[in-house]
C-alpha cells in the first residue's frame, strides 16, 4: 500500500511537470499596430475606432484610426472589438497551490504567527496550470498573497507568463499582511459551542499582541539592530513608506481600530481588505484616503440582517463616497475562481455602478493600490503594452472570447489545459461515427 502511494504521488508530478504552462513568449521584436477596436483605456475614458501602437514592449501611440497615423509593424485589424488593459487581480493566492487535495502542492500557508519576513514570490508557480487558465479572460497581472497567521508575510506582483519567479516579478515586497482580530466570533454547534456572534473575549489581548510587535520591531529598526531579528526588519517598508499594509478585516470595529493602529504606529500607506462592512463607514476612510480591496461579488451576504445584493453593490456604495476601491479573490476555491475576476467587475455595474468605473476596479484603481500605476493599469502612451482584445464586452461571460493578448508586447498563446480538453472533447462528439 505504502509503495502504491508513492508510485501514485510519483505519476502525479510527472503529468503536471508534463503538462506544463504554455512556452513564455520572448521579448517583443515587431511593432504591432491595433486598429478599430473600441478602446477601454482603464480610466473612464472610451475611444471608438482607436489605433493602439507599442513597440520593445511599451504603448507608443492612443488615439483615433481616423488621424493620418503611419501604422507600424504587424497590423491588427480589431473593427467591431474591444481592447482592454490586462486585468489586474489583487490579494490572490495564484501560483502558490494546485491541487486542494494535495498537501505538498498548496504553499499559501507558512508556520508561525508574527511571519512578516515570509515572502510569498519565492512560492511562485509561473508554471501553474491555474494560473494559466486566468490569461484567457484577461487576467494577466497579479498580487499573489501569503494566507494564515496573524501578519501571513509579504506579497508581490507579478505578470501571468514568465519561466519562473523571477522573470514574472513586477514588483517584489508590495506590501506585509496582517489579519486584524474579531471582536465578535461565530459560535460552531459542531464545536460544542452555543450558535450565534458572541463577544470575543480576547480581542483586547490579541491587538495588544500586534501592537506589541510593531511597536518592538520599530524600536528595533531606531536601534543598533543587534543581535539581528528578520521579522522585525520585514517591517521598514512600513515606517519608511516603500510597502503597503494590507491589513484584513470586515467588521466596523475592526476597520476602525485598524485604521487608529495604523496613525498610531506611523503607518502611511494602509489599504483595508474584504471590509465587508466598509460601506458603513466610507466616509471615514474616504477622509482618511484609505483604500479598500473588496472581496469578490459572487457570494453571500455575511449576515441574515444584510440586503440579498449587498455583494454586488458594495463597490458603488464605496466609490460613490469616493473610496479607491480594487476587486480581492480571498475565499473558497479562490484560485479557480480567479479566471472570473471580469466578470465579478461586470456584476458590481449591474447593480449600480458605472460600466467604466467597474472596469477600473480590476485596471487603474488596482494599479494605484498596488502602487504599479506608473506602468500597468490603463492605456497609455509610456505604459507596459499588457492588454488584450476581445470580441465583445470582456466583464460580460457571455461576450468576453479574447482573440489576442500581450504581456509587455509579448503576445502570448491563450491556449490552456482546459481548451486543450474542450478542443478534444468537441471533435470527438462532433464528428461522425
Amino acid at each position: 500500500m505504502k509503495n502504491q502511494t508513492i508510485y501514485n504521488l510519483l505519476f502525479l508530478f510527472l503529468t503536471i511537470a508534463i503538462s506544463a504552462q504554455q512556452t513564455p513568449t520572448s521579448k517583443q521584436t515587431t511593432y504591432f499596430s491595433i486598429e478599430g477596436a473600441t478602446a477601454h483605456l482603464g480610466n473612464g475614458e472610451v475611444i471608438e475606432n482607436s489605433l493602439i501602437m507599442f513597440s520593445n514592449g511599451k504603448i507608443a501611440f492612443v488615439g483615433s484610426a481616423l488621424g493620418k497615423i503611419a501604422r507600424m509593424g504587424t497590423i491588427i485589424n480589431a473593427t467591431g472589438k474591444h481592447i482592454y488593459p490586462g486585468f489586474i487581480i489583487t490579494n490572490s493566492s495564484l501560483g502558490l497551490g494546485e491541487i486542494d487535495a494535495v498537501r505538498s502542492t498548496l504553499d499559501a500557508n507558512e508556520i508561525g504567527g508574527m511571519i512578516p519576513h515570509v515572502k510569498s514570490l519565492i512560492a511562485y508557480n509561473a508554471e501553474s496550470k491555474v494560473v494559466e487558465s486566468v490569461r484567457p479572460n484577461g487576467v494577466l497581472i497579479g498580487q499573489i498573497t501569503p494566507r494564515g497567521s496573524v501578519i501571513s508575510g509579504t506579497s508581490s506582483i507579478v505578470q501571468f507568463d514568465a519561466w519562473n519567479w523571477e522573470d514574472a516579478a513586477l514588483k517584489v515586497n508590495d506590501g506585509i499582511h496582517l489579519n486584524w482580530p474579531q471582536s465578535f466570533s461565530e459560535g460552531r454547534a459542531w464545536r460544542g459551542e452555543e450558535e450565534g456572534l458572541k463577544p470575543n473575549k480576547d480581542y483586547l489581548k490579541e491587538v495588544d499582541r500586534i501592537v506589541s510587535f510593531i511597536t518592538n520591531g520599530k524600536n528595533y529598526l531606531n536601534s543598533s539592530k543587534s543581535p539581528k531579528n528578520l521579522p522585525y526588519e520585514a517591517l521598514e517598508g512600513l515606517f519608511n513608506g516603500s510597502q503597503n499594509l494590507f491589513i484584513h478585516a470586515n467588521g466596523v470595529k475592526e476597520i476602525t481600530d485598524a485604521v487608529n493602529f495604523s496613525k498610531e504606529m506611523g503607518i502611511s500607506k494602509l489599504v483595508i481588505v474584504n471590509g465587508n462592512d466598509a460601506y458603513k463607514i466610507a466616509d471615514f476612510l474616504a477622509s482618511n484616503n484609505i483604500p479598500v480591496i473588496i472581496a469578490r461579488s459572487h457570494r453571500l451576504p455575511n449576515s441574515e440582517d444584510d440586503d440579498y445584493d449587498l455583494p454586488y453593490k458594495t463597490a458603488k456604495l464605496l466609490v460613490e463616497k469616493g473610496v479607491l476601491v480594487a476587486i480581492g479573490m480571498e475565499g473558497g476555491m479562490e484560485r479557480m475562481n480567479s479566471r472570473n475576476l471580469p466578470f465579478y467587475a461586470g456584476t458590481c455595474a449591474a447593480f449600480g455602478l458605472d460600466k467604466e468605473d467597474a472596469l477600473k476596479l480590476i485596471t487603474s484603481n488596482a494599479a494605484k493600490i498596488l502602487g504599479i500605476d506608473a506602468f500597468a493599469g490603463t492605456l497609455e502612451v509610456g505604459k507596459d503594452a499588457t492588454l488584450f482584445i476581445s470580441e465583445g464586452d470582456a466583464l460580460d461571460m457571455q461576450t468576453n472570447k479574447l482573440t489576442d493578448a500581450f504581456i509587455q508586447g509579448r503576445k502570448i498563446s491563450l491556449e490552456t489545459h482546459q481548451t486543450e480538453l474542450w478542443q478534444r472533447y468537441d471533435k470527438k462528439y462532433s464528428s461522425p461515427e
